[in-house]
């Protein structure tokens, strides 16, 4: 067989090919090795790329060379580079693309691999001299914390929140040091101070049980303790001498899961989230590379975490829209963490109160094992539930007089209160009382589609929350010049602002993406509330797995999701209702939720109520099926967008007649749900079949010729398969 002489290359490009480049000056193509990180020039500019083969040259083509070889051995190797092959299959996404979507954002710039050599800080000479005479305080603290041992950045997050201001300051007097440390030593396990009960104890067993792919649905309702089965089962992956893997939806879970797992496992647990910077992202990354990361938690992607000594997957609050990737490569953390799985020969464990109805599908169709915990942990009880029909009945920023009362009688008795309300902001609108004149994005709006702009500051400023164009409100309505200008609606910044007019003697925090913008901003908010009584109020960010034992109240105002034109838009809901409603009564204090509508006898209140999320689940399945709709069909969403729409919808008609060869439901090419954004026509085409690989042949055959269509070239366009909504 003839040596190769040439490098096959994935780089970060729109391209739905591999690229071939010779070797370095005085190497041979074979010393290159797949999955290195090489730096190569593309056009005018260099990029960083990632070996994926070696080949011979072709005849006649004069070939560019590499510049450098980045690293010493492969970054991306073995399962997780043949998994990245298959999800880019899958997705019928360019190679390259997905392969930068693993890597840490600093690994695929082409930085040097960071140096994971464990350091920490220390009190030096100086410190302890001036530790005596320090005063009282956070700086005082943490050196007192130094002086006894050198600790690195985890064991401090655990002994002192917020301890990096203080660092700087003793930095800045001299009085630390940074010291190379031995590898962190295994503690033993702090002692399980909860009784699993029956049910808790047979999921824990058959998921210790599991060897090879297993998935499992742990199916279990709001405060059943379906984080105690994870630390079970975790704790069981370590004593084999395994890695594991959890995954869940929001940042601001973090920092509340880590507390509790580094507590009771024993080992250290590493973080990988966005809010993290992109060189400690790359060190835990790495570190997993290693084997030395034994315990990952993160978001969306920290699904494509190395796992050499894989053990275990967990994926919480599974049924979560996070997980979805929507720009770039439209990724599903939960489903390739199950490709991944089944790759590694590792059980993984889908956690939910609300499981979505692909997963409830997958259960009853037997290829999920279901494991059911039906019963509240220890003595909470589940909340008692009321609708309040808030017809004809006056309303203070969105809230009844009655709820108001609610709220106060729930303070007064010590509790918590959750008001919540999915929309950030001030107000959704802003309105002339005098002409009917409304504030609208100018990049989103059409004539017949206008898009409101959210008015922020207290009726200040006004913000498109699709294309974040920003801009101040006007003094006088453009229209007519009116003075009559007002803020329509409710949202988190007038409920804050009228709660803390009303409740004046209690504290009253918001929580919304405004408001944890920085580092652990969530669970500063719960600090900052601690066990006194008090309010919050937020957005969704609030319903995704927070272990509140105070909150007695919970007020959820339930209109907006009622009526929807996303088929899931019924699901999402109930998700949410039910998600947020089991925040209240989760320790000895009773819970009551109150959902204040204007529709009491919509049916999917009713069929909640009455039956529970999956009583609606089951009907709501039976009509998903006689509709043809997932999981009993197959969706991939073809978009367009230009600054005109023929350009668009001359590409979506190419594609439409390459797919009429094939069997498959194609409908459009049509406007989108929103048919403008950031100054772009938005155009789409719905691919329908019953069984998923007729819809992979049809794409298969057609996305490559959609890259070489002249119509290409004038728009930009998106493939995205599975799509979590056709919006």
């Amino acid at each position: 067989m003839t040596d190769p002489t040439v490098l096959q290359l994935a780089l970060p490009v729109p391209l739905p090919q591999v690229f071939d480049y010779l070797p370095p000056a005085g190497w041979a193509a074979e010393q290159v090795q797949v999955g290195q990180r090489v730096r190569v020039p593309f056009g005018a500019r260099t990029l960083c790329g990632i070996v994926v083969g070696h080949g011979q040259a072709p005849d006649g083509v004069t070939l560019r060379a590499v510049e450098a070889v980045l690293d010493e051995v492969p970054v991306l190797q073995g399962e997780l580079l043949a998994s990245l092959r298959w999800l880019a299959g899958y997705l019928h996404a360019p190679l390259g693309e997905v392969l930068a979507t693993a890597l840490p954002a600093a690994l695929r710039r082409g930085e040097p691999l960071p140096d994971i050599t464990r350091r920490g800080w220390v009190l030096n000479e100086a410190g302890h001299t001036a530790l005596s005479a320090m005063r009282a305080g956070k700086p005082k603290a943490l050196a007192s914390l130094l002086a006894e041992a050198a600790r690195d950045e985890r064991q401090l997050d655990a002994a002192l929140p917020g301890w990096r201001t203080p660092l700087r300051a003793l930095r800045e007097r001299g009085l630390v040091e940074l010291v190379a440390l031995l590898p962190a030593p295994a503690v033993a396990p702090a002692a399980m101070t909860l009784t699993p009960n029956p049910a808790q104890q047979a999921a824990i067993e058959a998921v210790c049980a599991a060897r090879g792919f297993a998935p499992f649905l742990l199916d279990g309702v709001t405060g059943s303790g379906k984080t105690e089965v994870y630390l079970h089962a975790i704790a069981d992956c370590l004593a084999r001498g395994r890695q594991a893997l959890v995954l869940v939806p929001e940042i601001g879970l973090t920092p509340q899961l880590l507390a509790r797992f580094r507590a009771r496992l024993g080992v250290p647990v590493h973080a990988l989230h966005s809010g993290l910077s992109d060189g400690e992202r790359a060190r835990t990354w790495l570190e997993a590379l290693h084997g030395q990361a034994r315990v990952v938690v993160g978001t969306r992607s920290a699904v494509f975490t190395p796992l050499p000594q894989a053990g275990l997957i967990v994926i919480d609050e599974e049924h979560d829209g996070s997980y979805k990737q929507f720009e770039g490569v439209r990724y599903h953390a939960r489903d390739f963490a199950l490709v991944r799985a089944r790759a590694l020969g590792v059980p993984i464990v889908l956690g939910s109160a609300t499981p979505s109805l692909e997963s409830l599908h997958n259960a009853r169709s037997g290829r999920y094992r279901h494991l059911s915990l039906p019963q509240r942990a220890g003595q909470a009880r589940p909340p008692q539930v009321r609708v309040m029909d808030v017809r004809k009945r006056p309303l203070q920023a969105g809230l009844a007089a009655a709820a108001v009362a609610a709220i106060e009688s729930a303070l007064q008795a010590g509790g918590q209160v959750l008001v919540f309300r999915n929309r950030r902001g001030y107000a959704p609108v802003l309105l002339c009382h005098d002409c009917g004149w409304s504030a609208h994005c100018p990049h989103c709006s059409t004539p017949e589609r206008p898009t409101a702009m959210t008015v922020h500051a207290q009726g200040r400023m006004l913000q498109c929350h699709h294309c974040g164009y920003r801009r101040p409100a006007p003094p006088a309505c453009p229209d007519c010049a009116s003075l009559a200008l007002q803020a329509q609606g409710n949202g988190t910044e007038r409920i804050e602002d009228a709660l803390r007019e009303r409740f004046p003697d209690w504290p009253v925090l918001r929580i919304d993406r405004a408001s944890t913008g920085h580092r652990d901003a969530v669970q500063k908010h719960f600090d900052t509330l601690g066990a006194r009584p008090g309010i919050l109020v937020g957005t969704q960010m609030l319903a995704k797995g927070h272990d509140l034992p105070g909150l007695t109240l919970v007020v959820v105002g339930v209109d907006e999701g009622l009526f929807s034109v996303d088929f899931r838009s019924g699901e999402k809901l109930a998700q949410l209702l039910v998600q947020v409603a089991g925040r209240a009564g989760r320790a000895d204090r009773p819970g009551e939720v109150l959902l204040q509508t204007h529709h009491p006898d919509h049916p999917l209140l009713q069929t909640l109520l009455v039956g529970g999320y999956h009583a609606w689940a089951e009907a709501e399945l039976a009509q998903r099926q006689a509709a043809g709709l997932p999981p009993f069909a197959h969706l991939a969403l073809l978009r367009a967008q230009a600054r005109q729409q023929d350009p668009a919808r001359a590409f979506l008609q190419r594609a439409k007649d390459l797919l009429a060869a094939h069997a498959i439901e194609v409908a459009g090419p049509l406007p989108a749900p929103m048919p403008r954004r950031a100054g772009q026509v938005r155009m789409q085409l719905v691919l329908v079949s019953p069984q998923r690989p007729r819809l992979h042949r049809a794409l298969a055959a057609v996305v490559p010729a959609l890259y070489a269509a002249p119509e290409a070239r004038r728009v930009r366009w998106s493939l995205d398969v599975d799509p979590a909504d056709l919006y």
